[in-house]
């Protein structure tokens, strides 16, 4: 099983040994996802599954903070109706919890596996400032760079300030700019003067520099802890 879907919950039969079917065939893939090293998407995946449990044993209810910002008012609205429907099934609210009391600490092991290997992942990577920062640093560019490649992938990137009831939060946004191959004597500080020359956009951008003492898959682990790494780097700095 690739995935396991939002409301598998509520989806099909509410009958234990299925949904304990299902959740370990879905942990079996993650299990086999985090031994190649590869992260995403089951790591945010995970907290999702995992939340939306809690909430559900807590409260009974959802609760609209919880979840990613990826799910949307009308799947959030979805479930919740669903969630409200079998609370009135004392029947179905039994098995129901049965399946949650098993679900939870499946899931939360499998979360505590993949945070080991991000954490470890995170070790292994640098940042640091291209040329000189200037004082408006929520955009410009990101390097990224791994060995033994020779190549850089090049981003622009856009953090975004938003506020709750506690703090202030940020999501950043990248764009692939090109992939270039590293040539002697041609620093960063020249790939980022050279940007600014082709790209008037941004007459005077901040740029930063991830790399990564080793190599992990791209797409799957090194971008994405690149990416949170940064938006930590920012928060500390601004």
């Amino acid at each position: 099983m690739d995935r396991l879907s939002k409301d598998w919950l509520t989806q099909g039969l509410i009958d234990f040994e299925y949904k304990k079917y299902l959740l370990l065939a879905y942990l079996k893939t993650v299990k086999d996802s985090f031994d190649r090293v590869e992260l995403y998407p089951f790591m945010s995946d995970l907290v999702f599954h995992y939340r939306n449990l809690l909430a559900v044993k807590e409260n009974k209810a959802l609760i609209r903070e919880s979840f990613p910002k990826e799910l949307s008012l009308e799947e959030f609205k979805k479930l919740e109706l669903s969630y409200r429907q079998m609370i009135e099934d004392d029947a179905i609210m039994s098995e129901l919890e049965s399946i949650i009391e098993f679900s939870i600490p499946q899931i939360k092991d499998s979360l505590k596996e993949g945070s080991v290997i991000y954490e470890y992942v995170e070790s292994q990577c640098a940042i640091s400032p291209v040329g000189v920062t200037p004082l408006y640093a929520n955009e410009g560019y990101l390097f990224v760079s791994q060995p033994p490649e020779k190549e850089t992938n090049i981003y622009k990137y856009q953090v975004s300030i938003f506020e709750d009831s506690q703090e202030q939060l940020r999501s950043l946004n990248t764009q692939f700019v090109e992939m270039i191959e590293r040539r002697p004597f041609y620093t960063y500080e020249n790939l980022k003067l050279d940007l600014i020359k082709r790209y008037k956009d941004m007459p005077n951008p901040a740029a930063f520099l991830v790399t990564s003492k080793m190599k992990f898959p791209f797409t799957e682990t090194l971008m994405p802890v690149a990416k949170r790494l940064f938006v930590k780097h920012i928060s500390q700095t601004a």
